[in-house]
């Protein structure tokens, strides 16, 4: 396996279950023309927006090359690459 490509499967194993469904639903959705709302997601995963915040964080730190979060016309934008 090309190492590039190996790098990246062990960064998404490091991902905790939350972490992977919300990558997954991420990569998904069009949160690049439809703002983030992390109130929805925390309701669409039955957790806290705590939670949501330090998946999301996590996420920027363990696959920083595939996730992309900015802000854009006043709201939160998130760019997600699936593998």
């Amino acid at each position: 396996m090309h190492s590039l490509g190996w790098m990246k499967q062990m960064a998404l194993s490091d991902l905790t279950k939350l972490e992977s469904k919300l990558y997954i639903w991420l990569c998904k959705s069009d949160f690049e023309n439809v703002p983030w709302s992390t109130s929805k997601a925390a309701k669409a995963f039955n957790v806290k927006q705590d939670e949501i915040y330090d998946a999301l964080s996590a996420l920027t730190k363990k696959i920083p090359n595939e996730i992309q979060i900015y802000y854009e016309n006043g709201s939160i934008r998130i760019s997600a690459d699936e593998q």
